[in-house]
């Protein structure tokens, strides 16, 4: 029986993409590609941490002749230049997973005077050019609201997908919570959107894929800590990710009752 939130599962799940025509890019290339085809996905991933598994996706993506994006923190858990360099030697985008309104308490200042050191670390090893915000669900803070009163662009910051996509236009999936469905979880990690498709498994997707049920353009965010061919590694994130679950649900009631907003 296939297992969801395998490495074989995601092949499968970039082969009907690509035998149904999709374009499989990275965020930047998506910015930056004036000639792209009719169906794209822009392949994101967050790496929360769990760096080697990132690489092993990387692998797999290279070997479909695809480009994806990873975004790394500055934690120890994330942060792994050796890792970053194997991935991006493979062809992908390598971007900042910022978090530094949270990490600064919510004092803006200190916060872009972090996010500028950070950067500076980041483009000693990589040239970035998008960035993307950390959940940080345990936090009271939202880290990318920092942009609200300033502006990334003034770095040679070119995109920041919650800023710079129409979701309205464009279908968000992330597999928040290892699910598919987990907005009742999801304490920053999604977005206000016209779409209403709904899917419990990886399964479910690559038939909607088969089908041609799926709008022509896709943003796919996954966490690869998540996924393992390895069924111990796998259980463990399978049951810690339960237990976050369970906290990060009632923060999300909190959230809702305080009038929590989102930006599209």
């Amino acid at each position: 029986m296939k297992r969801d939130f395998a490495l074989s599962t995601y092949s499968s799940l970039l082969k009907a993409l690509i035998e149904n025509g999709y374009q499989c890019i990275s965020f930047l290339d998506f910015l930056n590609d004036d000639d792209l085809a009719s169906k794209v996905v822009i392949l994101r991933h967050d790496v929360d941490k769990k760096p080697g598994n990132s690489l092993a996706k990387a692998i797999i993506e290279s070997e479909f002749n695809v480009r994806a994006t990873y975004y790394f923190r500055t934690v120890k858990c994330s942060f792994d230049p050796q890792v970053m360099k194997k991935i991006a030697d493979l062809g992908h985008e390598i971007g900042y997973h910022y978090e530094d309104l949270a990490m600064c308490h919510g004092d803006t200042d200190a916060a872009l005077k972090m996010f500028e050191a950070n950067l500076a670390k980041f483009r000693d090893l990589y040239p970035i050019k998008t960035i993307c915000m950390h959940g940080s669900p345990l936090s009271k803070w939202d880290n990318k609201l920092i942009w609200r009163q300033f502006d990334y662009r003034e770095y040679g910051i070119i995109g920041e997908p919650y800023y710079d996509l129409d979701f309205d236009e464009i279908f968000y999936l992330t597999d928040t919570g290892m699910k598919w469905n987990a907005s009742e979880i999801a304490v920053r990690d999604k977005v206000s959107s016209q779409f209403s498709h709904q899917f419990e498994t990886t399964f479910e997707i690559i038939e909607a894929i088969k089908k041609s049920k799926l709008p022509k353009k896709i943003m796919i965010n996954t966490h690869p800590q998540r996924w393992s061919d390895s069924y111990p590694e796998w259980l463990g994130e399978y049951s810690t990710q339960s237990i976050k679950n369970i906290i990060k649900k009632q923060i999300v009631k909190r959230e809702l009752k305080q009038g929590a907003s989102y930006v599209n």
